[in-house]
């Protein structure tokens, strides 16, 4: 039995601490609502900081890390970057989220797995 939550669930519960936390949250792609990936692109006042999936590591056990993306440098990709990863995985959910001290809630993010 997997330990991962529902995506639907997952993606309402970080919608919600980005918005208690004063923040904007908005889904740029909805995918499968029970095993969906989850990809989340994290700004700061509009401009990006990061990109988070969430990803099976070695022991079998989700956790979010940071990837690389052309998104973080040059802003203006974000929507091909949308287009392209929804095209190569339909059932992925892709998430903008804009919070104050980004890397905070990144730092906890991928600590808390």
């Amino acid at each position: 039995m997997s330990e991962r939550l529902p995506a639907r669930i997952e993606v309402t519960a970080l919608i919600r601490r980005v918005q208690s936390e004063g923040g904007f949250a908005s889904v740029l792609h909805k995918g499968d609502p029970d095993s969906g990936t989850i990809s989340l692109l994290i700004a700061e006042r509009g401009e990006a900081r990061a990109v988070l999936e969430r990803r099976m590591t070695a022991d079998f056990k989700y956790r979010w890390t940071e990837v690389p993306s052309s998104v973080v440098e040059n802003a203006s990709d974000w929507r091909e970057w949308v287009e392209k990863a929804s095209r190569i995985d339909p059932d992925c959910w892709i998430l903008e989220l804009d919070i104050a001290d980004a890397q905070r809630f990144i730092a906890e993010t991928t600590s808390a797995g």
